[in-house]
């Protein structure tokens, strides 16, 4: 039997599932998990080496979106409606080419359908920068500062920031590090056409790390895509307007589901 990844669940009723990126945790959704309970049971994961989730042997995208069916088989959930965050809806992606029939909707927020540009230069020189100060022996916790702000718009909440702060220094060196070798080799770009259930993409308007015009150019390959940009947010809608974030995605949830 594979280790469960650690989660946390509030409501009754089909699985909604939250997953996050790569510097965030199950607590990344705790103003959405409340948010959708009326009507779901919303489900917030620890990716595997994340929170209280045990790391996988190899961290590849594949084995990730094996641990969400695993998940959703311990949650006695045949199919859900999944919402991926960056990373997350990255594993979303995969998860969709290994289980194209566990899906009934699909958020797909601040992502991309591969990793940079194509010939690996960009991916070795991203990975290089990142890995630079885990390298100098320093850990998440001691750059979460430099990170976090270039993530988000101008002027975020005091609660935004000190929810990313936390989530990022609870990352181990060693998941961090095992995150960004998986991270810059996906690529499903050519698998976008496959996804079959109603799909969101969910942008923000000064989002540098998914850009709103990538995403809204990555929704016309989607054949039943609904393109969003959210207003004077950045990288982390879930945390910078939460009350916008919930909307457009209940508003998508009840009209497809």
């Amino acid at each position: 039997m594979n280790d469960i990844p650690a989660f946390t669940s509030q409501g009754d009723g089909p699985v909604l599932l939250f997953l996050h990126g790569i510097g965030g945790n199950r607590q990344s959704f705790d103003s959405q998990l409340p948010a959708f309970a009326d009507q779901w049971r919303a489900v917030s994961w620890d990716m595997p080496g994340y929170g209280d989730s045990a790391p996988l042997a190899e961290m590849t995208f594949e084995n990730l979106a094996h641990s969400v069916a695993d998940l959703l088989d311990h949650l006695e959930a045949p199919s859900s409606a999944i919402v991926g965050h960056s990373m997350g809806g990255m594993v979303a992606q995969e998860f969709m080419v290994h289980y194209p029939d566990r899906a009934a909707a699909l958020v797909l927020s601040a992502t991309s359908p591969s990793f940079g540009k194509p010939g690996g230069e960009w991916q070795e020189w991203f990975l290089g920068q990142r890995l630079a100060p885990l390298d100098r022996g320093l850990s998440p916790a001691d750059f979460a500062n430099e990170l976090v702000p270039n993530l988000m718009a101008e002027n975020p909440s005091d609660a935004a920031v000190s929810a990313a702060m936390a989530s990022m220094s609870a990352l181990s060196s060693e998941t961090y590090r095992a995150a960004l070798h998986c991270l810059v080799r996906f690529n499903q770009r050519a698998k976008l056409r496959d996804i079959a259930c109603p799909t969101l993409a969910l942008a923000g308007e000064h989002d540098e790390a998914a850009p709103a015009s990538m995403m809204e150019k990555m929704s016309g390959y989607i054949p039943d895509c609904r393109y969003h940009c959210l207003p004077g947010v950045g990288h982390l809608a879930n945390l910078e307007n939460p009350d916008n974030f919930n909307q457009a995605i209940r508003g998508f949830l009840d009209e497809v589901a």
